[in-house]
């Protein structure tokens, strides 16, 4: 069950204090009429009043405010089926998960401003489908091409650079499985956004490259980081950082922004290569050329929400209250409220 406004749930505190009140106002009632009667006489008085039906009353009421602060919380529950059709084209982003992303010449770390940007692309689509591929020295799909951005969203939020084990940088391997990912057979539709820093250590790119050109994507790239580098830091559980990389001869590794391959593989596909900004402009510019590229009917995209449901604990709100309203606290049942009823039904003249 989900509950869409749970902040109403805070008002449940008020429930102790009603059944605290209801306490005070049963043993107020039998002090007064301690004050009032003899305490021999009180059974033979109050005869007639039945103390479980008085306990009664008050669960109910009790049970109505439960189920209308329930029912203002509004509750959801079950699944409702949509079918939603758009037109727009496939969008495939690229992230760098390498070790060199968590350099911190970009505030607050590559890595941490490439999920930016992605989340800034993916808040300007309209109607077209976006996937998410991680890379390193090999590269994943981590969420296949959908129209559900929000799950996007939350595939983009667990990557880090512990979602390939394979170390290294390998732009080709994402390019390839980026290829591999849209439908084969069309030849349009198709934009692939690389975030990377640049440092491409395992080559074999230009195939890559060759084979995007061939199946028509266009790749546009963005470049993380700065030309002076900075050092990878590495770092401890508690997140503060022991050391920096080193390479095999204990020199400390300086990663540097590479942008001369980047703009080399987004003009070769006929996109356009740019540096991420502290404004985000960038993705204007790339969401700009992507509007205005050839757009396709997508398939249809099956959505399931969670439907409604606060009615059911409102209707039985309403009952628990209608039914504390004609309840009796009588134990005779002619003075109850069955007798009120037919009292009430009843002709004047007493002639059924």
């Amino acid at each position: 069950m989900n509950l869409v406004d749970s902040q109403y749930l805070g008002l449940l505190w008020v429930l102790p204090l009603l059944g605290a009140f209801f306490l005070w106002s049963f043993r107020r009632r039998r002090r007064r009429l301690e004050i009032l009667i003899a305490p021999a006489l009180i059974p033979r008085l109050t005869s007639e009043f039945n103390r479980l039906k008085v306990i009664a009353r008050a669960m109910l009421l009790t049970g109505f405010f439960a189920l209308g602060i329930l029912s203002l919380a509004r509750p959801q529950w079950g699944m409702r089926q949509e079918t939603v059709q758009r037109q727009g084209v496939d969008v495939l982003v690229a992230l760098d998960t390498s070790y060199s992303m968590n350099a911190e010449d970009v505030a607050p770390s590559r890595l941490e401003k490439a999920k930016s940007e992605i989340r800034g692309l993916v808040g300007r689509l309209k109607g077209d489908r976006i996937g998410l591929i991680a890379f390193a020295g090999t590269a994943i799909v981590q969420c296949p091409l959908t129209l559900d951005y929000g799950a996007a969203s939350l595939f983009l939020d667990i990557a880090d650079t512990e979602t390939i084990p394979e170390p290294g940088t390998s732009l080709a391997a994402a390019i390839q499985t980026a290829t591999s990912a849209f439908i084969a057979r069309e030849r349009k539709y198709k934009a692939l956004v690389i975030i990377t820093d640049g440092e491409d250590l395992e080559g074999q790119v230009q195939t890559a490259i060759d084979k995007a050109k061939e199946a028509g994507v266009i790749i546009y790239t963005v470049g993380v980081g700065s030309p002076e580098g900075r050092p990878i830091p590495v770092r401890d559980l508690k997140g503060d950082i022991i050391e920096y990389r080193k390479d095999q001869d204990g020199q400390v590794v300086v990663s540097r922004l590479d942008e001369r391959a980047l703009a080399q593989i987004a003009s070769e596909t006929g996109g356009r290569h740019f540096r991420a900004t502290t404004s985000e402009g960038e993705l204007d510019q790339i969401y700009g050329d992507i509007s205005h590229m050839e757009k396709k009917q997508l398939e249809s995209r099956l959505y399931r929400n969670f439907e409604d449901q606060f009615q059911y604990p409102l209707a039985l709100a309403i009952l628990f209250l209608v039914a504390e309203a004609w309840m009796s606290e009588r134990r005779r049942p002619g003075q109850g409220w069955l007798a009120r009823f037919y009292s009430r039904t009843r002709p004047a003249d007493g002639n059924v």
